[in-house]
């Protein structure tokens, strides 16, 4: 299948949300409505329609239509291949990759879901990560910021009022969980190892980083936030390419 994805009642459930430099963020549309997964399931191959049969909650199994069908039409655009042409291997981490007409392909994707929103960003190379959280209230607030933040963060958490606060710790945690889903690590990397920079602290949207975790990469931080949901992405500067393969077939 190719063009452009539209849901049962003829309506794109996805859609260009941002551009940030060579990266490409798209918004998904998540919000139930009936017959919505018929159009996203023709997208599917059959690993994927299998897990779908085998997610027993339709909120889950919802989104996971949505999200995928969604970043087949849009690594379909961006690759130009046919749907059958592309496939999902793992690298060492378990971060999947493009795989079309068998071969690994250079482009780099990374997807995030929360409430009725998903993003998927897509860039030609490098590491990529981005994170989305919607903006609802958190009763373990305090219990995330205390697991999640650094002294600095939580210092500037602490002038704040709420909703402000929430608003902010949002950001925060966004930014963290860009770069760690961009790195790629697994467990060997968590948001709470990380410290968003100073600047971004301070309100400035985007700028670009280094981590004592990572030196020899620097990346690029965009907050991407809308009024409903947090957001940022975090993209690897300058990247060399790299391709750690560990299983090149269809996941």
């Amino acid at each position: 299948m190719t063009g452009k994805a539209v849901d049962a009642r003829g309506g794109v459930w996805w859609r260009l949300y941002r551009e940030v430099e060579s990266v490409e963020i798209y918004h998904v549309d998540l919000s139930p409505g009936s017959g919505r997964e018929e159009a996203p399931l023709a997208w599917l191959d059959a690993s994927e329609l299998d897990r779908w049969h085998r997610v027993g909650n339709p909120a889950p199994r919802r989104r996971f239509a949505l999200c995928r069908a969604a970043l087949r039409a849009v690594l379909c655009g961006r690759v130009g291949c046919a749907n059958e042409s592309l496939a999902f291997g793992f690298a060492e981490q378990g971060k999947p990759f493009a795989v079309v007409d068998g071969c690994a392909h250079p482009v780099s994707f990374n997807v995030s879901h929360s409430g009725s929103h998903g993003l998927i960003a897509v860039t030609s190379a490098g590491r990529l990560g981005v994170d989305a959280e919607e903006r609802v209230p958190r009763r373990n607030l305090e219990a995330l910021i205390d697991g999640v933040c650094s002294p600095r963060e939580k210092a500037e958490l602490e002038s704040r009022g709420d909703p402000e606060r929430l608003h902010l710790f949002l950001r925060f945690w966004t930014v963290k969980e860009a770069v760690v889903k961009a790195e790629g690590r697994g467990l060997a990397m968590r948001a709470a190892e990380l410290e968003v920079p100073e600047e971004m602290r301070r309100g400035a949207p985007s700028t670009v980083a280094r981590f004592s975790q990572t030196p020899e990469r620097s990346w690029c931080l965009e907050d991407i936030g809308a009024e409903d949901f947090a957001a940022a992405v975090a993209h690897e500067a300058n990247p060399q390419p790299s391709l750690e393969i560990v299983n090149p077939a269809a996941g």
